[in-house]
């Protein structure tokens, strides 16, 4: 027990069911560190909105450690080879990390640090399942998400409890005068005080957000998630990506909260996000290729305005800008209105699936490489298990149906808020005499459609269809 062990945390800024920390605690003292890894490749630097939750999380982490938590900004092993040095220490724990270039770095540190004669411990903190541990029958990976589910995970043991909250930590005695506020981790310009200013960033809230989606809404979930106005949802993801939860005790607190659809339902999405995970794994390029490379021959438009006016809401299809504004200012994005501003992009306005991923990488909270990857694949057509290429969403039927009081369109468009409903979802079919009654000016005060979803429909049909002979 006179062990001195660094407890590097990195998706996991958590003490509740966190392995790697628990296993720390019960073999000495712990030198808990959290580093900036400068050696990060250029494509997989955490965006601005990322970074603004992490830098919440690690000063919720460090409260939650007394203030014991040492930050570092440099290249992992030497930080940590100095810190071996400097303290004695004897043993590094970690939860695994599963995208290619951490799996390459990770290997590299433990490597040069068993040269050392240091013990490295790596614990499975992340998924419910490892990536490799479910495969086909033939040892190979799942391409299809209902057998990887059903066949592949739930066929495995059933993912471990949710560990306990270490007690009594005893701490290596140092002093790191690198602050949180040293990473410069809060963009420059102020946006970031208001999308942060709704949420909660600590361990304690994603507990507390847990307990009131079991509690007051999953026995909705399956209907009333696909509905933005309705409160179905547990908004956990930001949590989950940053390890301040884990996904056992998302999936046992389900479990053992009652047997129903609702249920089985928010468990396979959790589902979802493994295979994202095991996708990722076994195709590192997941976030830049075409999983299906007959889609390298589609041909894209190259339209950096029409991509501008999608960004900042200002397309002229309510829902569209509803959500892109949502997500501008909250960091966060309803999942159904996701689906719905992912196929305008790619299948009404034709533009590569890759800049739309990229700008939800640097808007969202919860901007997961796996997760962002897989889903703007899936709308694509292009990935793994995808929908199908004739599948284009109709904004404005999607709105009339998931948004059918035009609450959620009024929240983020109050410019169109008069409109009655009959003119709300497509404010271009309201007469001229309407919209003076309801003071819109359109083109002035609200933009006429980019693009005609019929017409700009016909075309990614005809385009997706010359796919379909490629080999």
């Amino acid at each position: 027990m006179n062990n001195k062990i660094i407890m590097w945390f990195r998706q996991d800024l958590r003490l509740h069911d966190n392995p790697a920390l628990l296993d720390s605690v019960n073999s000495g003292f712990i030198l808990p560190v959290y580093i900036y890894d400068i050696t990060t490749p250029e494509e997989f630097i955490i965006g601005d909105a990322s970074k603004v939750w992490l830098h919440h999380a690690l000063n919720s982490l460090n409260q939650s450690l007394n203030f014991n938590l040492q930050v570092f900004i440099g290249d992992p092993k030497e930080i940590l080879l100095e810190l071996i040095k400097k303290h004695n220490i004897t043993q590094i724990n970690w939860n695994r990390c599963y995208e290619k270039w951490q799996i390459e770095r990770d290997t590299n540190i433990k490597l040069a640090l068993q040269k050392q004669g240091i013990l490295i411990k790596s614990f499975n903190g992340l998924l419910l399942w490892e990536p490799w541990g479910v495969l086909k029958s033939d040892n190979t990976p799942y391409k299809v998400f209902t057998p990887f589910y059903y066949k592949g995970c739930l066929t495995q043991k059933e993912p471990r409890r949710p560990l306990h909250k270490p007690q009594n930590i005893k701490f290596v005695k140092t002093l790191n005068h690198t602050q949180i506020n040293d990473i410069n981790l809060l963009p420059q310009i102020p946006w970031y005080k208001n999308i942060i200013a709704n949420w909660q960033v600590s361990e304690d809230a994603a507990l507390s957000r847990l307990h009131n989606f079991i509690e007051n809404q999953i026995h909705n979930y399956k209907i009333g998630r696909d509905y933005p106005t309705h409160d179905s949802t547990s908004r956990l993801s930001p949590d989950i990506h940053f390890g301040q939860i884990s996904p056992n005790t998302a999936w046992y607190w389900a479990n053992y909260s009652g047997f129903d659809d609702n249920i089985d339902t928010f468990l396979s999405e959790l589902g979802w996000r493994e295979f994202s995970y095991h996708l990722l794994y076994y195709f590192p390029n997941l976030h830049k290729e075409n999983w299906q490379n007959k889609f390298d021959n589609f041909l894209w438009q190259k339209d950096i305005s029409k991509l501008q006016l999608w960004q900042h809401g200002k397309t002229g299809i309510p829902i569209v800008d509803a959500g892109m504004r949502e997500l501008w200012q909250t960091g966060y994005m309803h999942n159904r209105v996701r689906m719905i501003v992912a196929s305008f992009l790619i299948k009404n306005l034709l533009i590569d699936w890759r800049h739309g991923a990229k700008w939800f990488w640097n808007t969202l909270f919860d901007a997961d490489l796996a997760s962002n990857s897989a889903s703007w694949q899936w709308v694509a057509g292009s990935g793994a298990d995808a929908a199908p290429y004739f599948r284009i969403f109709n904004p404005v039927t999607q709105s009339q149906k998931f948004d059918p009081d035009g609450i959620y369109i009024r929240k983020y468009i109050p410019e169109l808020k008069s409109l009655p409903n009959k003119y709300l979802f497509s404010p271009w079919t309201a007469s001229a005499e309407i919209l003076s009654i309801c003071g819109v000016v359109l083109g002035q005060d609200y933009p006429y459609p980019i693009v005609d979803l019929k017409e700009s429909r016909e075309i990614a049909l005809e385009r997706f269809k010359s796919l379909k002979d490629v080999i």
